[in-house]
């Protein structure tokens, strides 16, 4: 039986956690408050105390953790703790966390130092697809690598082979470039249509099946017309994926003037106290932005 390890349990490590013990994977789960690992026990995983022992019997290893300083801290910066200063030899550490591409490379280099090989393998579709096992799983690295890893993340969702490592990254920050001002263009134009007399609801009824239908409409655009914005994704870290992007553009020379205009906006709405809402919550800002509507009544 391949074994596993899971570095990370949060609003998306616990559910994928989940489905690789329902996929029949030997698993142990670590996690910084260890509460949220312990709730996997009765599913059937093991607890560690550390990164290192949580790896030390892990033919690979799954990292999901906030962002690229936290996974080289549970990597590398922990000294005997860490997950790097653990691993078997041979061993493959599949990251899919949503870092810098460079990051991804630079964990790769000093994986293999010490015999370890490596994916950067970042996921789309929120805890929706988490759950559902129906994420997609954007990879980069060794083909050979690929192929070993094939079998476990497939149990999580639709894994891609993009290219070599870094690339997994590069291909989410394209995708939350896409959601990202996406979901801009969801909320302002169900605002429009609230503002000019018609139903939201309606609206986004009237345009699904048509050219503007996304996933962004039918999910993120349902939770608008609600006003449901109970944290599924995070609007932090929507807004830090979109920082990451300018951050990997501006390094390649390149320009990216929607991505910058959406990312002042999340920026604005995390000023505004939106920034612990679902990433949905951009609607709440462009909310805030609007002026009371003028009367045509001239007695007004």
């Amino acid at each position: 039986m391949t074994k596993l390890a899971v570095l990370g349990c949060g609003l998306m490590g616990t559910p994928m956690a989940r489905r690789l013990i329902a996929a029949g994977f030997s698993v142990t789960v670590w996690n910084r408050t260890r509460s949220k690992a312990e709730a996997l026990q009765l599913a059937g995983a093991l607890v560690a105390d550390s990164p290192a022992l949580a790896v030390a019997q892990a033919d690979i290893v799954i990292t999901m953790l906030e962002h690229g300083k936290v996974v080289e801290e549970v990597l590398f910066g922990l000294g005997p703790g860490s997950a790097g200063a653990a691993l078997r030899p041979g061993a493959l550490v599949i990251d899919m966390s949503s870092i810098l591409p460079e990051q991804a490379r630079d964990h790769a280099q000093r994986l293999a130092l010490g015999g370890a090989t490596s994916l950067d393998a970042p996921v789309s579709g929120g805890t929706v697809g988490a759950e559902a096992g129906t994420l997609a799983i954007m990879a980069g690295g060794l083909a050979e690598d690929f192929e070993r890893a094939r079998p476990v993340l497939a149990a999580l969702g639709r894994p891609v082979h993009v290219g070599p490592i870094g690339s997994g990254q590069l291909a989410k920050l394209a995708n939350q470039m896409i959601v990202g001002i996406t979901l801009g263009a969801v909320a302002e134009a169900l605002l429009l249509a609230e503002r000019g007399g018609a139903d939201p609801a309606r609206v986004r009824e009237a345009l699904r099946g048509g050219f503007a239908e996304s996933r962004i409409l039918e999910v993120h655009g349902q939770r608008m017309v609600d006003g449901d914005f109970a944290k599924r994704g995070s609007l932090a870290i929507q807004l830090k994926d979109l920082n990451n992007a300018l951050h990997t553009a501006a390094g390649m020379d390149f320009d990216a003037p929607i991505t910058q205009r959406l990312a002042a906006l999340y920026t604005d709405a995390a000023h505004h106290g939106f920034d612990q809402l679902d990433q949905s919550g951009v609607f709440c800002e462009l909310q805030r932005r609007q002026k009371p509507p003028v009367s045509s009544d001239p007695g007004v």
